[in-house]
């Protein structure tokens, strides 16, 4: 069980918790007329790592965990070294589109990406993620509000071409920049003020 569940944090799913076949899993990766695909099994032989941040929703509540993983930096940096795999420019894009399964799609704008603060997270504290909490692979992006953080992530495009996602085109901020305020810290169960930006103060 991960922390996530043992503080019965909150669960988000608009298109419902799907069923997934984790041996039939894979991650797209498309860009520039260019895409390729990983296994959940090839991830996991990619270099991991573990990210201390904290997940700040955008209706109130913020919780810090060690999610684990390959980072952004890492994932891309294997990818452009891996043997029969075309390389996707990181350089000719203006926005990234992660989509999930049951059609689920955010968009992230190129200025907000932090290769070292981003996570394809798989597991919390050494535990894998439960279905509900985003699993086999779910995006972790601590500097925008928790609904660009892709749970049960099956593609991430690069595009020059701006696709607005779900909350996006219901309301929500386009960019998702987490705004100062006050949430409720999940790990403590007290509400505390934010300044805005990646949530570090505590």
């Amino acid at each position: 069980m991960t922390k996530l569940k043992t503080l019965n944090t909150p669960i988000f799913k608009e298109e419902g918790i799907p069923s997934i076949d984790i041996a039939a899993y894979s991650l797209q990766v498309e860009g520039l007329g260019k895409k390729y695909s990983l296994t959940l099994e090839e991830i996991l032989k990619l270099p991991q790592s573990t990210l201390d941040c904290r997940l700040t929703s955008v209706s109130g509540f913020s919780v810090r965990a060690n999610w684990q993983g390959v980072l952004w930096k890492d994932m891309f940096a294997s990818l452009r070294g891996a043997e029969g795999h075309e390389a996707i420019s990181l350089d000719q894009f203006n926005f990234v589109i992660f989509e999930s399964f049951g059609g689920y799609k955010t968009n992230v704008y190129k200025e907000d990406i932090l290769p070292d603060r981003w996570i394809f997270c798989h597991s919390v504290d050494g535990e894998r993620l439960e279905p509900e909490y985003g699993a086999p692979l779910r995006m972790i992006i601590p500097n925008l509000w928790g609904y660009k953080s892709c749970k049960w992530l099956t593609k991430v495009k690069f595009s020059e071409r701006n696709e607005s996602g779900f909350w996006e085109t219901h309301g929500y901020d386009d960019r998702g920049l987490i705004e100062p305020g006050k949430t409720l810290d999940i790990n403590t169960h007290t509400r505390k003020p934010i300044k805005g930006g990646e949530v570090t103060e505590f």
